[in-house]
Protein backbone atom coordinates (compact mmCIF):
# COMPACT_ATOMS: atom_id res chain seq x y z
CA UNK A 1 0.00 0.00 0.00
CA UNK A 2 2.57 2.48 1.02
CA UNK A 3 4.63 1.35 -1.85
CA UNK A 4 1.22 2.17 -4.19
CA UNK A 5 1.04 5.62 -2.73
CA UNK A 6 4.24 6.32 -3.39
CA UNK A 7 4.51 5.31 -6.54
CA UNK A 8 1.17 7.49 -7.04
CA UNK A 9 2.64 10.68 -5.77
CA UNK A 10 5.66 9.76 -8.16
CA UNK A 11 4.12 9.79 -10.96
CA UNK A 12 1.91 12.78 -10.19
CA UNK A 13 5.08 15.07 -10.49
CA UNK A 14 5.02 16.82 -13.91
CA UNK A 15 7.28 15.04 -16.13
CA UNK A 16 10.59 17.08 -16.27
CA UNK A 17 10.86 18.15 -12.90
CA UNK A 18 10.29 14.47 -11.97
CA UNK A 19 13.11 13.03 -14.62
CA UNK A 20 15.69 15.75 -13.46
CA UNK A 21 15.04 15.29 -9.88
CA UNK A 22 15.65 11.45 -10.38
CA UNK A 23 18.31 11.70 -12.08
CA UNK A 24 19.76 14.08 -9.73
CA UNK A 25 19.34 11.88 -6.69
CA UNK A 26 20.52 8.79 -8.84
CA UNK A 27 23.50 10.03 -9.56
CA UNK A 28 24.44 11.03 -6.05
CA UNK A 29 23.46 8.10 -4.52
CA UNK A 30 25.58 6.35 -7.37
CA UNK A 31 28.75 8.13 -6.07
CA UNK A 32 27.64 7.45 -2.65
CA UNK A 33 27.91 3.71 -3.59
CA UNK A 34 30.95 4.07 -5.52
CA UNK A 35 29.74 2.85 -8.75
CA UNK A 36 31.23 6.21 -10.20
CA UNK A 37 33.47 8.64 -9.09
CA UNK A 38 32.99 12.87 -9.22
CA UNK A 39 36.01 12.55 -11.72
CA UNK A 40 33.93 10.91 -14.01
CA UNK A 41 31.22 13.50 -14.05
CA UNK A 42 32.72 16.34 -13.60
CA UNK A 43 32.91 19.45 -16.70
CA UNK A 44 36.11 19.43 -18.36
CA UNK A 45 36.37 20.83 -22.25
CA UNK A 46 39.41 19.51 -22.67
CA UNK A 47 37.81 15.61 -21.98
CA UNK A 48 34.87 16.88 -23.76
CA UNK A 49 36.38 17.66 -26.72
CA UNK A 50 39.97 15.38 -27.00
CA UNK A 51 38.52 12.12 -25.67
CA UNK A 52 35.02 12.52 -26.79
CA UNK A 53 33.64 12.62 -23.23
CA UNK A 54 30.57 14.46 -24.29
CA UNK A 55 28.18 12.77 -21.22
CA UNK A 56 30.20 15.34 -18.88
CA UNK A 57 28.02 18.06 -21.08
CA UNK A 58 24.89 16.45 -19.04
CA UNK A 59 26.43 15.38 -15.90
CA UNK A 60 28.13 17.74 -14.57
CA UNK A 61 24.38 19.36 -13.78
CA UNK A 62 23.55 16.04 -12.32
CA UNK A 63 25.70 15.81 -9.24
CA UNK A 64 25.53 18.61 -6.51
CA UNK A 65 27.94 16.82 -3.49
CA UNK A 66 27.79 14.00 -0.79
CA UNK A 67 24.83 13.43 0.80
CA UNK A 68 24.42 16.19 3.33
CA UNK A 69 23.01 19.61 4.14
CA UNK A 70 24.13 21.28 1.00
CA UNK A 71 22.87 18.49 -0.92
CA UNK A 72 19.34 18.70 0.81
CA UNK A 73 19.13 22.09 0.53
CA UNK A 74 19.71 22.37 -3.37
CA UNK A 75 17.43 19.32 -3.73
CA UNK A 76 14.62 20.93 -1.85
CA UNK A 77 14.50 24.23 -3.92
CA UNK A 78 15.03 22.45 -7.31
CA UNK A 79 12.35 19.95 -6.86
CA UNK A 80 10.04 23.29 -5.65
CA UNK A 81 10.67 25.68 -7.86
CA UNK A 82 11.38 23.26 -11.04
CA UNK A 83 8.02 21.90 -9.98
CA UNK A 84 6.46 25.15 -9.63
CA UNK A 85 7.42 26.77 -12.76
CA UNK A 86 6.39 23.27 -14.80
CA UNK A 87 2.92 23.55 -13.49
CA UNK A 88 2.42 27.68 -13.55
CA UNK A 89 3.78 29.44 -15.96
CA UNK A 90 5.09 26.33 -18.17
CA UNK A 91 2.09 24.55 -17.52
CA UNK A 92 0.68 22.47 -21.19
CA UNK A 93 4.18 24.14 -22.54
CA UNK A 94 6.80 21.23 -21.60
CA UNK A 95 8.30 21.52 -24.93
CA UNK A 96 8.92 25.29 -24.11
CA UNK A 97 10.14 24.36 -20.61
CA UNK A 98 12.61 22.00 -21.98
CA UNK A 99 13.73 24.30 -24.39
CA UNK A 100 14.86 26.71 -20.95
CA UNK A 101 16.78 23.63 -19.86
CA UNK A 102 18.50 23.54 -23.07
CA UNK A 103 18.98 26.93 -23.55
CA UNK A 104 20.47 27.77 -19.79
CA UNK A 105 22.55 24.33 -19.82
CA UNK A 106 24.08 25.56 -22.95
CA UNK A 107 24.99 29.54 -21.63
CA UNK A 108 25.82 28.03 -18.56
CA UNK A 109 28.23 25.42 -20.32
CA UNK A 110 29.91 28.65 -22.01
CA UNK A 111 30.15 30.51 -19.26
CA UNK A 112 31.46 27.75 -16.75
CA UNK A 113 34.10 27.41 -18.96
CA UNK A 114 35.77 31.06 -18.37
CA UNK A 115 35.34 30.47 -14.57
CA UNK A 116 36.02 27.49 -13.86
CA UNK A 117 33.66 25.53 -12.64
CA UNK A 118 33.27 21.75 -12.48
CA UNK A 119 29.67 21.31 -11.80
CA UNK A 120 26.89 23.74 -12.68
CA UNK A 121 24.18 21.53 -11.08
CA UNK A 122 23.47 24.38 -7.76
CA UNK A 123 23.89 27.15 -10.93
CA UNK A 124 21.22 25.81 -12.91
CA UNK A 125 18.99 25.34 -9.84
CA UNK A 126 18.83 29.62 -8.66
CA UNK A 127 18.47 30.29 -12.45
CA UNK A 128 15.34 28.65 -11.99
CA UNK A 129 13.97 30.14 -8.77
CA UNK A 130 15.26 33.27 -10.42
CA UNK A 131 12.65 32.89 -13.38
CA UNK A 132 10.15 32.18 -11.10
CA UNK A 133 10.25 34.51 -8.81
CA UNK A 134 10.92 37.94 -11.56
CA UNK A 135 7.22 35.94 -12.65
CA UNK A 136 5.98 36.04 -9.30
CA UNK A 137 6.86 39.33 -8.31
CA UNK A 138 3.74 39.94 -5.81
CA UNK A 139 4.72 36.56 -3.73
CA UNK A 140 6.08 37.63 -0.36
CA UNK A 141 8.43 35.09 0.59
CA UNK A 142 9.78 33.92 4.51
CA UNK A 143 13.39 32.79 4.74
CA UNK A 144 13.79 30.87 7.92
CA UNK A 145 11.35 32.76 9.62
CA UNK A 146 14.36 35.72 9.98
CA UNK A 147 13.35 37.64 6.74
CA UNK A 148 10.31 39.17 5.08
CA UNK A 149 10.72 39.86 1.29
CA UNK A 150 8.95 39.59 -1.87
CA UNK A 151 9.45 37.07 -4.49
CA UNK A 152 12.20 38.77 -7.00
CA UNK A 153 15.01 39.08 -3.96
CA UNK A 154 15.00 35.27 -3.67
CA UNK A 155 18.02 34.58 -5.24
CA UNK A 156 19.72 37.28 -3.62
CA UNK A 157 18.73 36.17 -0.26
CA UNK A 158 20.32 32.47 -1.62
CA UNK A 159 23.16 33.74 -2.37
CA UNK A 160 23.95 35.91 0.73
CA UNK A 161 23.16 32.58 2.61
CA UNK A 162 25.66 31.13 0.00
CA UNK A 163 28.41 33.15 1.12
CA UNK A 164 27.13 32.80 5.15
CA UNK A 165 27.86 29.42 4.66
CA UNK A 166 31.56 29.85 3.43
CA UNK A 167 30.61 28.91 -0.58
CA UNK A 168 31.88 31.03 -3.84
CA UNK A 169 28.92 33.00 -5.37
CA UNK A 170 30.12 32.71 -8.47
CA UNK A 171 27.46 29.94 -8.99
CA UNK A 172 24.96 31.96 -8.02
CA UNK A 173 26.04 35.01 -10.11
CA UNK A 174 26.16 32.37 -12.71
CA UNK A 175 22.70 30.74 -12.05
CA UNK A 176 21.01 35.05 -11.79
CA UNK A 177 22.79 35.52 -15.09
CA UNK A 178 21.69 33.08 -17.27
CA UNK A 179 18.26 33.26 -15.95
CA UNK A 180 17.75 37.17 -15.99
CA UNK A 181 19.12 36.43 -19.74
CA UNK A 182 16.04 34.22 -20.25
CA UNK A 183 13.54 36.10 -18.75
CA UNK A 184 14.97 39.31 -20.49
CA UNK A 185 14.64 38.11 -23.86
CA UNK A 186 11.35 35.79 -22.97
CA UNK A 187 9.04 37.97 -21.42
CA UNK A 188 11.09 41.35 -21.82
CA UNK A 189 12.08 42.01 -24.90
CA UNK A 190 9.24 41.03 -26.63
CA UNK A 191 6.86 43.81 -25.15
CA UNK A 192 9.34 46.57 -25.53
CA UNK A 193 8.76 48.82 -28.70
CA UNK A 194 10.59 47.38 -31.46
CA UNK A 195 11.04 44.21 -29.92
CA UNK A 196 10.58 40.76 -30.64
CA UNK A 197 10.92 36.84 -29.45
CA UNK A 198 14.15 35.60 -30.19
CA UNK A 199 13.82 32.16 -28.09
CA UNK A 200 11.33 30.12 -30.24
CA UNK A 201 11.11 26.32 -29.12
CA UNK A 202 11.57 24.11 -31.78
CA UNK A 203 9.49 22.47 -33.59
CA UNK A 204 10.86 18.68 -33.25
CA UNK A 205 10.42 19.77 -29.49
CA UNK A 206 6.96 20.93 -29.65
CA UNK A 207 6.52 17.02 -31.29
CA UNK A 208 7.79 15.01 -28.95
CA UNK A 209 6.63 16.82 -25.51
CA UNK A 210 3.98 19.15 -26.46
CA UNK A 211 0.19 16.92 -25.82
CA UNK A 212 -3.23 18.58 -27.23
CA UNK A 213 -5.00 17.16 -24.04
CA UNK A 214 -5.12 18.05 -20.30
CA UNK A 215 -5.02 15.25 -17.41
CA UNK A 216 -7.91 15.62 -16.11
CA UNK A 217 -6.73 13.42 -12.84
CA UNK A 218 -3.88 15.90 -12.49
CA UNK A 219 -2.87 17.39 -9.10
CA UNK A 220 -1.03 20.68 -9.51
CA UNK A 221 1.18 22.11 -6.28
CA UNK A 222 -0.60 25.44 -5.51
CA UNK A 223 1.72 28.50 -6.16
CA UNK A 224 0.38 29.87 -3.07
CA UNK A 225 2.97 28.33 -0.97
CA UNK A 226 6.12 28.56 -2.91
CA UNK A 227 8.20 27.76 -0.52
CA UNK A 228 6.84 24.53 1.38
CA UNK A 229 9.29 24.95 4.02
CA UNK A 230 10.22 27.55 6.52
CA UNK A 231 13.17 29.28 4.64
CA UNK A 232 11.02 29.76 1.77
CA UNK A 233 7.34 30.50 2.78
CA UNK A 234 5.57 32.77 0.76
CA UNK A 235 2.13 34.28 -0.19
CA UNK A 236 0.80 36.60 -2.03
CA UNK A 237 -0.10 40.22 -1.53
CA UNK A 238 -4.09 41.01 -0.98
CA UNK A 239 -4.11 36.71 -0.79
Amino acid sequence: MAYQTFQQEYLQIPIVTRAYTTACVLTTAAVQLELITPFQLYFNPDLILRNYQVWRLITNFLFFGPVGFNFLFNMIFLYRYCRMLEEGSFRGRTADFVFMFLFGGLLMTIFGTFVSLVFLGQAFTIMLVYVWSRRNPNVRMNFFGLLNFQAPFLPWVLMGFSLLLGNSIIVDLLGIAVGHVYFFLEDVFPNQPGGGRWLKTPFFLKMLFDTPEEDANYNPLPEERPGGFAWGEGQRLGG
